[in-house]
């Protein structure tokens, strides 16, 4: 029944097992250690514990957004393949890749013209990215075309929830990713920080716990507020950053009140581990429209920015 094929990166933070099929292309992101750059090949070629203990360890990774070429490579050999395609994004709030990819595509449609490319700005990172991915391989199967395979995602992204925790701050403040103040302030409450990303794809400070137990069912109870019946299917992913037994501490939490709940588990990759650091533990799910608590100001500058 399938129409389209889709192209996702590795931001998506997925087993990679899940994307080895037909019809999947996966492109990977870059990363720096020690001034040698690699592929995000999603721990294939590095193991999870040797590239967060080496962060332990006192080595500052880096990241750098998806170059044209490797765009351009991704967007020729879906061309050259002819089948309808749709590109899901990571979030053009955390990085430039949105940008670049529409760039390309204009490139390689010029020289294509016949060829259909879509797409989409997920606004989402890690396990929400993934759960996003995740059902539009569903969607996919359905039989949805490249077009309403495209629009489905640009809704469904509004409705992704997630929330993670991280052991500080720092290593998100390094990375630009957040204001120098907040991850002083938190260093200074010794706290656990809680974050979501919002709206527009922006990382948000959501709370603090004291002590990872207590954030551990912090994280279970922002689920159990947050989640809804959308029809999606009972299921949420989980991720962790070398922190094993709490992911699974918090698995067992959330599985406890729902038997059947599915539970998809991974390893958040280094190019997310570089920014989130080890010890980072994540839960995403299908929530609420977050266009819904945006405020009437936030409402009105996305307008503004979109008309521009």
């Amino acid at each position: 029944m399938r129409k389209c094929n889709l192209i996702v990166d590795s931001c998506c933070d997925l087993p990679v097992e899940l994307l080895e099929r037909e019809g999947v292309t996966l492109v990977k992101f870059p990363y720096i250690v020690d001034e040698r750059t690699f592929e995000d090949d999603m721990f294939q070629s590095v193991s999870a514990s040797d590239f967060y203990g080496a962060m332990r360890k006192g080595a500052q990774p880096s990241t750098a957004q998806l170059s044209m070429p490797v765009l351009t490579a991704a967007f020729e050999a879906a061309a050259a393949e002819g089948v309808p395609t749709v590109y899901l994004s990571f979030s053009s709030g955390l990085s430039g890749s949105f940008d670049a990819a529409e760039v390309v595509r204009e490139q390689v449609l010029e020289r294509h013209p016949g060829f259909e490319l879509h797409i989409v700005d997920t606004l989402l990172a890690s396990i929400a990215e993934g759960l996003l991915v995740f059902e539009a391989l569903n969607q996919m199967d359905k039989g949805l075309t490249a077009a309403e395979l495209a629009a489905w995602a640009a809704e469904a992204r509004n409705f992704v929830d997630c929330e993670f925790m991280v052991d500080d701050l720092d290593t998100l403040r390094r990375g630009g990713r957040i204001p120098a103040s907040v991850a002083v302030a938190g260093a200074a409450l010794d706290v656990k920080p809680l974050l979501t990303i919002d709206a527009d794809g922006k990382l948000k400070l959501t709370g603090v716990a004291r002590g990872r137990k207590k954030g551990i069912k912090q994280l279970a109870e922002y689920y159990r507020k947050n989640a809804t019946d959308d029809g999606h299917g009972s299921y949420v992913t989980i991720g962790d950053s070398d922190c094993e037994k709490d992911a699974a501490r918090l698995r067992d939490i959330v599985q406890k009140e729902d038997e059947g709940l599915l539970v998809i588990s991974s390893s958040v990759g280094p190019v997310i581990g570089s920014h989130v650091g080890p010890g980072m533990l994540a839960i995403s799910f299908w929530g609420r429209d977050k266009r819904e608590n945006m405020s009437v100001a936030d409402r009105i500058a996305k307008r503004v920015r979109k008309a521009e």
